[in-house]
């Protein structure tokens, strides 16, 4: 929208959800935690972040699937 005048394209609901979309922070206690690098799976555990679990197999940081 130039200038904020509201001009701009029609925007659908999808569009002013946000970025929080899908599974990520606070998704909830289920799930698991992937590595990056090797692609090992591990359970989430409610109350620790995936980025701060550590892969088993080769140290990476984890990310949330």
């Amino acid at each position: 929208m130039p200038k904020g005048d509201g001009a701009g394209p029609p925007r659908s609901a999808a569009d002013r959800s946000g970025r929080m979309k899908g599974n990520r922070s606070g998704a909830g206690p289920g799930g698991y935690c992937v590595c990056p690098s090797c692609g090992e799976k591990v359970p989430h555990q409610q109350g620790a972040p995936c980025f701060n679990v550590k892969c088993p197999k080769c140290g990476t940081k984890m990310v949330r699937e």
